[in-house]
């Protein structure tokens, strides 16, 4: 025990939960310690702050999967029974997936699962003859069915393929909602969205769908805002970016199992790193 006066607060059963609870109470100015004691893990904290540290704990028990608090699930010891409060493993899944994405990056992935849940109980072709790029590319198409132009995002061929784009979008499209707002992210999306799609129909026409020049978009940018402006908190590891791009490279020279709209990719990258670019450029953050 220390030289400062230390109280008992509770006792946990797991000494990683123990371990965090105490080095929040630490981030919160209350001196504590963690001690094992029979078939438990006591938390000890500073006597004249007690009161202060029962309460966060109490906080900390009504909802121990909160993101600040970076918790699995635990069990308490004899002081508090938080076997009632502690969340199931679907409710603790569907926090942190919600914690994660925000509106634009949630209403996007509901989307693509919808239109696909859609496609596999046996509306697939009507939906893609709805949504599908233009025939022809004309001013007259567009404003006869605007959706057309964004439309192919959504529609996704295989469970892999709506899997890998989703799980990507919403990793870094809730990263760059999170850190810097809807807008951006709904920007992000509509310019690599359109931008690839235009770029697909002119090297392969309109048969193609997927968020996969979109995704590639998000991964551009985060790419490059990581790089340009670090403090913004985006970043993607360096074998991250290697696989993405190697996967990129395989598609180009045709060794995939899968047909893969690569015109897509290329654009939608090139997409997000220019606007990453024009947005965290030393030049764009002097002025």
């Amino acid at each position: 025990m220390s030289s400062m006066d230390l109280t008992a607060l509770v006792g946990v059963s797991q000494h990683n939960v123990a371990l965090l609870f105490a080095n929040y109470l630490i981030n919160n100015d209350i001196a504590a310690e963690v001690h094992q004691q029979d078939q438990q893990f006591v938390i000890y904290c500073q006597s004249d702050k007690w009161q202060q540290a029962k309460e966060l704990f109490e906080q900390f028990i009504e909802n121990p999967y909160d993101a600040k608090y970076q918790s699995a699930a635990w069990q308490s010891g004899q002081t508090t029974d938080v076997v009632g409060h502690a969340p199931s493993l679907w409710t603790a899944f569907k926090r942190q997936f919600l914690a994660h994405a925000g509106l634009v990056t949630l209403t996007i992935f509901a989307l693509c699962w919808a239109v696909y849940l859609a496609g596999i109980m046996g509306w697939q072709l009507a939906i893609f003859e709805r949504i599908h790029f233009f025939e022809q590319l004309s001013v007259q198409a567009f404003f006869d069915n605007p959706i057309r132009l964004i439309g192919p995002v959504f529609f996704h061929f295989s469970i892999l393929h709506i899997a890998f784009n989703t799980m990507w979008w919403w990793q870094l499209g809730g990263d760059i909602e999170q850190r810097l707002g809807k807008f951006e992210l709904l920007q992000l999306f509509l310019i690599s969205g359109i931008l690839s799609n235009v770029a697909q129909f002119l090297v392969s026409g309109p048969n193609f769908g997927g968020l996969s020049g979109v995704v590639y978009g998000v991964v551009g940018y985060v790419w490059w805002a990581g790089w340009l402006a670090p403090e913004k908190g985006l970043q993607l590891s360096r074998p991250i970016i290697g696989f993405l791009l190697f996967w990129l490279l395989l598609g180009f020279v045709d060794m995939l199992p899968v047909n893969v709209a690569n015109t897509a990719h290329l654009v939608g990258l090139i997409v997000g790193c220019l606007l990453a670019w024009l947005k965290f450029s030393p030049r764009q953050a002097s002025e």
